[in-house]
């Protein structure tokens, strides 16, 4: 057995033991500060007249989180970002079945202009127009909505916001955790946006998504294994987008995947070298993981 075989049993070896690890840590990580969240929104559920639930168009399903027990019975609006990522075809599936039930409106948060932001006002000024109907019948003013913004870590909430606004009055990152309380934002004078930290399952039940959420950075990358994500993402590239996979690293095309061949593809290519011949691994991943999370890998849905 050569030198390269026995690299090759060793890798696989160790990708299998760290599977069952980061499985277990993903299905299990909940952040205090994201209970205390939900604490906080059922206390204030009687300031909020409309839901925005935030999703990930490349997650259409995975970036789901369940919110009927948590906002009752309030109006809710779907708001999908980053849809400029996605897989359109493969999304639009998706948010056919989710039209059936609530209104969508779908952004581009980089290209975000005045007529995108003036779709979701008047949509929610149509949404909770009664509201105002019955005030305007008792003599009083129109009432300032109250609006809840709430989604999945790193799925574009403080961004949405910030296009909304005008300005960058919230930290932003390609991260999980960068809002960590409820604060209060006045949108003109007819809209307060509540925005909240990113809330995720309690736990998550399922491995695919606990690795969709991870791969997209929904989940900590400090608590992940950067190997398992990595190669997370470069099955369901190989599998769904092979072209895609090709073109970003230039690799050759292949038939069957192999982890091993792909990643020192990809470092020779990408010059990930230690000292000396030896690949830099760590390296590869952080390129791999970043390149996703980026958006530099577009056009894909993994749900």
């Amino acid at each position: 057995m050569d030198m390269y075989q026995k690299r090759k049993i060793r890798a696989e070896k160790k990708n299998n033991n760290q599977e069952e690890k980061l499985t277990k840590v993903v299905l299990n990580w909940y952040p205090g500060h994201m209970a205390k969240a939900k604490r906080e929104i059922k206390e204030k559920l009687d300031l909020i007249d409309i839901v925005y639930e935030v999703i990930d168009a490349r997650l259409p399903i995975s970036s789901r989180i369940p919110l009927d027990d948590l906002i009752e019975n309030k109006k809710r609006i779907v708001v999908v970002t980053k849809y400029d990522l996605c897989d359109k075809l493969k999304t639009d599936k998706y948010l056919d079945e989710i039209k059936k039930e609530y209104p969508v409106l779908v952004y581009d948060l980089k290209n975000t202009n005045q007529k995108d932001i003036n779709n979701l006002i008047n949509l929610t000024n149509d949404s909770l127009k009664e509201i105002n109907e019955t005030r305007r019948k008792k003599g009083l003013k129109p009432r300032i909505f109250r609006a809840l913004v709430v989604g999945a870590p790193n799925v574009g909430k403080s961004t949405l916001i910030n296009r909304i606004r005008g300005k960058n009055v919230l930290e932003t990152g390609n991260r999980a955790g960068v809002t960590k309380g409820l604060s209060w934002i006045r949108i003109g004078n007819t809209i307060e946006l509540m925005d909240t930290p990113g809330i995720l399952y309690p736990k998550i039940t399922s491995p695919e998504v606990g690795l969709n959420l991870a791969s997209f950075a929904s989940i900590n990358e400090d608590i992940l294994n950067k190997e398992e994500i990595a190669t997370y993402i470069l099955e369901i590239l190989f599998k769904n987008y092979p072209d895609i996979l090709n073109r970003r690293y230039n690799l050759k095309n292949r038939s069957e995947f192999s982890k091993i061949e792909i990643l020192e593809e990809i470092a020779k290519n990408t010059n990930s070298y230690q000292k000396g011949l030896e690949f830099d691994y760590d390296r590869v991943y952080t390129i791999i993981i970043n390149d996703l999370k980026e958006g530099r890998i577009k056009n894909i849905t993994f749900d």
